[in-house]
């Protein structure tokens, strides 16, 4: 696959295909004539003399102090190396690779001011599977991801360094040799152009949304066949009762889980059954309320984020009319602001998750399971530690929902005396993602282990397929057994579409 970088930006799918693929870059003739064009404006400033920021004058607090044309190139330079001041574990190479594509993005909308050169070395890099080593901590969304873009921007003057086959740091220069590439001069203005933006905290927020996609469906899943093992009804999921509070995320959850939950012996054994319980907890009742508010919080966040993907974030900007003037465009709040946002809905699909292992486990809530789900319990504790490592990731996921957009810090000065934290609520977000795949592997897990016990009731098509899936390595109910093995195998099916590919190919698409 190429993507091919337009000056009207990239879609989020170019933006998973570079990142997580290995999809190839190239910028289109369109994209080079508005490069140059932006460009030349520049080149008219500087052959003018007049003052203006990022050009002729200091950065930041820096902003009044003019520097003199034969030191603008130096200034650049100095600009990436100062910048370059992060510290921390390396962020992984899906985050940098994104990063670098909307950075490029960023450059060909034709407002930076730069050589179509640079944008290119950006692309090499990226086609060349160089990826520079960035550290975790450095950026405080405003202006924009300065420290990150820095230490990339750092590797294309031959400098820093960049991550090596094994996650190892290797010094940038070896890396472009070995890749024949050349460092780059940058000229005045392409510093600033290469750091000044949100590309960050975007490339993290549309891998968060792609994955958060996914993990809410699989949540739908993992909730149904929980509800199925406990002998739960399926009444509160039918869709009349929904269309009377039209929320759209909360139809498509319980319309999910109405239809997951048909074709089961297990629910027919007590559809009619008089002395099963009127209304079921709400952990099992209220799945699609919650889950479906957080559907609808994820289309909110896609939406800021495609917002995202078609504005000019640098500073200053370059006009088609030959003003230069500066904005504040690269600040985070939008995507800060996001990210907590879905963060919190992503932590409470989780916690209603372990809720309902919590009742799976429980003896006297569970509807005849045996205890911790141990055909043995006592000798055995079945999956009883499954649920403390659960409780743990929801506690940990309400610490990490606590929002980072509200917790400024005034920098350079005070110049810069409002920041958004983007970086960090969308680093965050994605540790939050991650938990909430440990939450519905547990889900997952013993949900699992009570429909086999429901036995010889034969389960819906779901719970069939989620049984095979993880048959190969959970086995049957029995004896203790080393867990982490499991719990890992059930990320493993959790993280992947192929459980959910196997339903749909039996009960229809799942959205």
């Amino acid at each position: 696959m190429t993507v091919t970088i337009e000056p009207t930006g990239v879609a989020p799918a170019d933006v998973l295909a570079v990142a997580r693929g290995a999809a190839k870059v190239v910028l289109a003739p369109t994209t080079v004539a508005a490069m140059t064009a932006s460009r030349s404006i520049v080149d008219g400033i500087e052959a003018a003399g007049r003052p203006v920021y990022g050009v002729s004058t200091g950065f930041g607090a820096l902003a009044n102090t003019f520097v003199a044309p034969e030191r603008r190139a130096e200034l650049q330079h100095a600009l990436i190396r100062s910048h370059a001041a992060g510290v921390g574990a390396a962020m992984p190479r899906e985050v940098v690779r994104a990063m670098m594509l909307l950075r490029v993005r960023s450059l060909a909308l034709g407002h930076s001011g730069v050589r179509p050169l640079v944008a290119e070395a950006l692309v090499d890099l990226l086609n060349h599977d160089v990826t520079p080593w960035v550290p975790e901590h450095g950026s405080l969304g405003a202006s924009g991801d300065l420290a990150p873009l820095a230490h990339c921007a750092l590797v294309l003057l031959g400098e820093g360094w960049v991550l090596g086959p094994a996650g190892e740091r290797r010094p940038a220069a070896d890396a472009l040799r070995e890749a024949g590439l050349a460092p780059v001069e940058l000229a005045a203005k392409e510093g600033l152009a290469l750091i000044n933006g949100t590309d960050g905290m975007l490339g993290m927020l549309l891998l968060a949304v792609h994955d958060a996609a996914h993990l809410f469906t699989m949540a739908d899943v993992t909730a149904a066949l929980a509800i199925e093992a406990m002998l739960g009804s399926e009444r509160p999921f039918r869709p009349e009762l929904h269309a009377i509070r039209p929320h759209p995320g909360q139809g498509v959850s319980a319309a999910n889980i109405h239809r997951l939950l048909q074709d089961s012996a297990v629910m027919d054994s007590h559809r009619d059954d008089l002395a099963h319980a009127v209304q079921d907890a709400y952990s099992m009742r209220c799945a699609p309320q919650v889950a479906g508010a957080a559907r609808d919080t994820l289309d909110f966040v896609r939406t800021v984020a495609g917002r995202e993907l078609v504005s000019v974030v640098d500073n200053p900007v370059v006009l088609p009319d030959g003003r230069v003037e500066s904005t504040g465009n690269f600040h985070g709040a939008p995507l800060g602001f996001a990210a907590d946002y879905l963060a919190i809905a992503a932590a409470e699909v989780g916690a209603i998750a372990e809720r309902r292992v919590d009742r799976l486990l429980d003896v006297t809530r569970s509807r005849d399971l045996p205890a911790f789900l141990s055909p043995d319990a006592g000798v055995n504790s079945g999956l009883m530690i499954a649920q403390y490592t659960a409780a743990g990731i929801v506690a940990e996921n309400r610490r990490l929902a606590a929002p980072a957009s509200v917790d400024s810090l005034p920098t350079s000065g005070m110049q810069e005396d409002h920041v958004s934290m983007g970086w960090a609520a969308t680093k965050k977000l994605r540790t939050v993602l991650e938990n909430l795949t440990s939450l519905l592997a547990v889900e997952l897990l013993a949900a699992v282990r009570g429909l086999q016990l429901r036995a010889p009731l034969t389960p819906s098509p779901a719970g069939r397929a989620a049984i095979a899936a993880l048959g190969s390595v959970a086995g049957r109910p029995g004896p203790d057994v080393f867990l982490a093995p499991l719990m890992e195998a059930a990320r493993a099916v959790v993280s992947s579409p192929e459980l959910r590919t196997t339903i749909e190919a039996e009960i229809g698409p799942l959205p």
